[in-house]
C-alpha cells in the first residue's frame, strides 16, 4: 500500500510567539520551512533543522501557518512575484491551506476566507492561540479553530504539536470570535489585578504576600502565575503590548455591535487601554495598565486637593 505523502508545512512570522511555535514543530520531526522579514530570526531555526525561505513565495507549502499581529500583515504576504499566491502556483499546489494564528477581527477574517476560497481556491482557517510565550515554548497553547471542519481536522496533528487544548469552534470567524471572548477575560483580569495591587500597595500591604494570597484562592489565574512578578517588580517592559490589547478590544467591540450586544465592562476596559496608549505607554506589557490607574488616582487626588 502506498503511503499518502505528508503535506508540506511552512510557518511565516518568527516573533515572540512564532519562533517558539516553530521550535515545537521541529521537535516533532518532519520538514518545516520558515520565513521572517528579518532573516536573523530564521538562522537559529535553520540550525535546528528548518529550511529557511528567502520569500513568502519560496515558503509556499501545502499548509502555511502565519503568526502575525493582524490580518493586514497576512494579506501582504499574498500578492506579487514573491508572494504566496505566486509560490503556490509555481509549485503546483492547487488547494493550499492558509492558517491565521494571529488575533484578528472575526468579521474581517470570515470575509477574507470567503474571498480567498472563491477567487484563489485557498482554504483559510482562523486559529488564534492563547497561552502567551510560556505556552508557545512549552507546547501548551490553547488553539481555537474556525473554518471548514474537514480541513481543520486534517491540520489537527500540526496544532497538537503546539497546543494541549485544540478545539474546533465552527465556521470561518468562529476561532477569532472565541479568541475575542478570551481577550475580554484577559484584559479585564489584568485591569482587576492592577486595581487590587494598587489598593494593596496604598494600604501598606506587602505585594509579594498579596500575590501569594491571590494565587492561593479563587482569584488565581494564568495571568497571576505568568505575570504576577510584574506587579511586584514594577517592571512592565516587553511582553504582550497594550497596543495589541487595545487592537483586540476593538475587534470585540465590533463583534459585539454586529450581534446587537452591549458589553459595559469591556467598554470601560477599552477606554482605560485607549488612555494608556494615548499617554505613550502602548509598547508596555498590558499589565502596565497599573501605571495608568495609578496616574488617574494621582490626578484625582491632586484635583481634590485644589478644591
Amino acid at each position: 500500500m502506498t503511503e499518502t505523502p505528508r503535506p508540506s508545512l511552512a510557518l511565516l512570522g518568527l516573533g515572540p510567539m512564532g519562533g517558539p511555535m516553530a521550535r515545537r514543530l521541529l521537535d516533532q520531526g518532519g520538514g518545516l520551512t520558515v520565513w521572517n522579514r528579518t532573516s536573523a530570526k530564521v538562522e537559529p531555526l535553520v540550525g535546528l533543522g528548518a529550511r529557511g525561505a528567502t520569500s513568502p513565495a519560496d515558503a509556499a507549502a501545502d499548509v502555511v501557518l502565519t503568526v502575525l499581529p493582524d490580518l493586514e500583515q497576512v494579506e501582504s504576504l499574498l500578492p506579487g512575484p514573491d508572494g504566496l499566491l505566486a509560490g503556490w502556483s509555481a509549485k503546483g499546489i492547487a488547494r493550499p491551506i492558509l492558517v491565521v494564528h494571529g488575533t484578528v477581527s472575526p468579521i474581517a477574517v470570515a470575509a477574507f476566507a470567503e474571498r480567498l476560497l472563491r477567487d484563489r481556491g485557498v482554504t483559510v482557517l482562523d486559529a488564534p492561540v492563547s497561552g502567551g510565550t510560556v505556552g508557545a515554548e512549552n507546547g501548551t497553547l490553547s488553539i481555537m479553530v474556525g473554518g471548514d471542519q474537514a480541513t481543520a481536522h486534517s491540520v489537527e496533528p500540526v496544532f497538537a504539536a503546539m497546543g494541549t487544548t485544540v478545539r474546533y469552534m465552527g465556521p470561518s470567524g468562529s476561532g477569532a470570535l472565541a479568541k475575542a471572548c478570551n481577550q475580554i477575560v484577559v484584559a479585564a483580569t489584568v485591569t482587576a489585578v492592577s486595581e487590587a495591587m494598587l489598593l494593596a500597595g496604598k494600604g501598606g500591604i506587602d505585594l509579594s504576600v498579596m500575590l501569594e494570597l491571590l494565587q492561593g484562592g479563587l482569584a488565581d489565574s494564568a495571568v497571576l502565575r505568568q505575570k504576577g512578578y510584574r506587579w511586584i517588580s514594577n517592571d512592565f517592559d516587553g511582553g504582550g503590548s497594550a497596543r495589541n490589547q487595545l487592537k483586540d478590544l476593538g475587534f470585540i467591540r465590533d463583534a459585539a455591535s454586529s450581534e446587537g450586544l452591549e458589553l459595559p465592562l469591556t467598554s470601560t476596559v477599552t477606554g482605560l487601554f485607549g488612555e494608556m496608549v494615548t499617554q505613550g505607554d502602548g509598547a508596555l506589557d498590558h499589565t502596565g495598565i497599573h501605571g495608568t490607574l495609578a496616574r488617574r488616582s494621582q490626578e484625582s487626588a491632586g484635583s481634590a486637593a485644589q478644591l
